[in-house]
């Protein structure tokens, strides 16, 4: 991936290499962006807006990123642990530095792991 996203309002603009994205998280009329190698960043932006602004600007790069539910999109090349029964995935940058666990519905990661097996 060499594209960049430019997540951009009244207030703001941030510009992130779209490998840079670990996950990114909703909460109400802002979302959290979680980074390689920063701790998070909160921006005025809906998880749908950023959704669309992934699909427009990524272009063919768009698809390392995957919609969990409601709340969530994850960058799948950061994926390291999936444990369906305890709902837990577990995303891991290549420094080896790991992000939070992070609690997913169990079909949402029944989904996602059939997925990445390519079932």
């Amino acid at each position: 991936m060499k594209r960049e996203l430019i997540i951009s309002n009244t207030v703001e603009l941030i510009r992130l290499h779209a490998e840079d994205i670990v996950s990114i998280e909703a909460d109400g009329n802002y979302s959290t962006l979680h980074v390689v190698g920063e701790e998070e960043r909160v921006v005025l932006s809906q998880l749908g807006q950023l959704e669309r602004m992934i699909s427009e600007q990524l272009a063919e790069d768009a698809e390392a990123f995957i919609r969990i539910g409601r709340s969530l999109i994850i960058n799948r090349y950061y994926i390291y642990y999936i444990n369906l029964n305890r709902q837990q995935l577990l995303l891991l940058e290549p420094s080896g530095r790991r992000h939070e666990t992070l609690r997913v519905s169990h079909e949402s990661l029944k989904k996602l792991k059939e997925l990445i097996e390519g079932k």
